[in-house]
């Protein structure tokens, strides 16, 4: 069979930097070396300018979520000639994808990239209020994922949380999202460190969104106490307290801000360690790219980090809430560094985003044909 023409909705896409928006735009433009089209339907944004098979809907800004625009559940005409429909978030753009299927009677998956009810802390601070939120969202999930003929989950600790919380009556896949090895590779980091005025001394850090369930205030109280000075790339919400937690701890620390995305290579291999606190990954994207670049991980043992990190191999884990021991573990990847460095580079081919798109084209295919038997 063909490789499957397929519609991707996502509510979050760039110019907004996180591991969804990421991984659809990986996906989108390497799908075309598997002989397909994926058309890529998301919220416009006046600072993205859409490329090739990139169908951007009416978007307003989110009040509750700084830089998130909600998008309307709406279907650009180009993106109705598909095989399969495959929506990678369920809010309003990932129901327009919904719709879609459901009215060409055409295959439709879900990705569980990231639990909707982890988003109840930026509804309210109310705990009463919260745990309703989280309730309500679940519900929603449940109904959501329920019409999928699969659903994709990124890693196996992904899967197990949805079975337990959610348990769909629906195929599951374990599939990663895969980075990009070509661009995701060690580099001297020497012209990067001279820009941000970086010092000689061990460099332990962190990129991403500064979100508060990332927990990274595990990071800025370890390393208070740490001989080395800490990085910490990227933006978002939390990230004022963070600032004010260092200082109140005097932390040796750098804020760097929003990195470009070609800048990435060379922070992580600037890097000897980096650190990853955030318990709620359902995989944890910048840690595969840490360890791509060479750079092992010491991150916490919860959620998909469990198993994103081989310990001893690509870095090391330690219980989350313990700061002492995220401390050790820095300790011990910082006197490992070369053997972890050499394990990380030999782990590169397992990474690829290009072996993970030829299983989600089998998987594309197993389902149009079993979905065209019924």
């Amino acid at each position: 069979m063909k490789t499957p023409q397929v519609s991707a909705f996502t509510d979050t896409y760039l110019p907004t930097v996180n591991g969804v928006s990421y991984t659809v735009q990986m996906w989108h433009d390497r799908w075309r070396h598997h002989d397909g089209t994926m058309h890529v339907v998301y919220p416009h944004s006046s600072k993205y300018e859409a490329g090739p098979d990139e169908y951007p809907v009416r978007s307003f800004p989110f009040p509750l979520y700084d830089g998130f625009r909600l998008g309307m559940p709406q279907i650009p005409a180009v993106a109705t000639t598909v095989d399969i429909v495959h929506s990678h978030t369920p809010f309003s753009v990932g129901l327009g994808g919904l719709r879609l299927a459901r009215r060409r009677e055409i295959p439709f998956v879900a990705s569980y990239h990231t639990p909707t009810s982890e988003y109840a802390d930026y509804v309210t601070t109310n705990e009463h209020t919260s745990r309703l939120v989280r309730s309500l969202a679940t519900q929603y999930e449940s109904w959501f994922l329920s019409h999928a003929d699969a659903i994709i989950c990124p890693s196996y600790e992904a899967r197990r949380r949805l079975q337990r919380e959610i348990d769909p009556s629906v195929p599951l896949h374990v599939l990663s999202n895969g980075i990009d090895t070509t661009f995701f590779r060690p580099v001297c980091p020497t012209e990067f460190c001279e820009s941000y005025d970086l010092t000689d001394r061990p460099l332990i850090g962190y990129t991403g969104r500064h979100g508060y369930e990332k927990n990274l205030q595990t990071l800025i109280r370890a390393a208070a106490s740490m001989d080395g000075h800490l990085v910490i790339g990227g933006d978002g919400p939390a990230r004022e307290n963070l600032e004010s937690l260092a200082e109140r701890l005097n932390v040796d620390v750098t804020f760097l801000g929003f990195l470009p995305r070609e800048e990435l290579p060379a922070f992580y291999s600037a890097l000897d360690t980096f650190v990853f606190p955030s318990p709620v990954e359902t995989q944890g994207l910048v840690a595969l790219e840490s360890i791509a670049c060479g750079t092992p991980v010491v991150a916490v043992d919860a959620g998909a980090l469990s198993e994103t990190i081989t310990d001893g191999e690509t870095g090391y884990h330690y219980p989350h809430g313990n700061i002492e021991a995220c401390r050790q573990a820095v300790y011990r990847a910082l006197e490992n560094s070369q053997r972890l460095k050499t394990q990380c580079i030999e782990s590169r081919s397992s990474l690829s985003v290009n072996r993970v798109l030829s299983d989600l084209a089998d998987i594309y295919r197993h389902i149009c044909s079993y979905t065209d038997s019924d």
